[in-house]
């Protein structure tokens, strides 16, 4: 997918970071060890005898905003400073 949007000079948006680092522009993902690690309370509360019914459903609450300026390069885009600062980690 990344590829052919590549191809066709298209910028790519995704909800998990594996596309930014194979070459997407940008990906804005929930932090997948805090989730495993929230998933591992969860185990951890139902081996005590918690009854899962019982238990909140949780949501992400930590994000991570991955740019890929390599792609942006190639694609001949300008990613502004603002959007820079504010990334968790900038791919060069």
């Amino acid at each position: 997918m990344v590829d052919l949007a590549n191809a066709h000079r298209l910028p790519s948006f995704s909800n998990t970071r594996l596309l930014a680092d194979v070459g997407g522009l940008v990906a804005y993902a929930p932090n997948f060890t805090d989730l495993y690690r929230e998933a591992a309370v969860y185990v951890d509360k139902i081996l005590k005898g918690a009854n899962p019914a019982n238990l909140p459903v949780a949501q992400p609450t930590k994000f991570e905003l991955i740019v890929n300026l390599k792609t942006a390069k190639a694609l001949g885009l300008t990613v502004p400073p603002a959007l820079l600062a504010r990334a968790d980690e900038v791919i060069e």
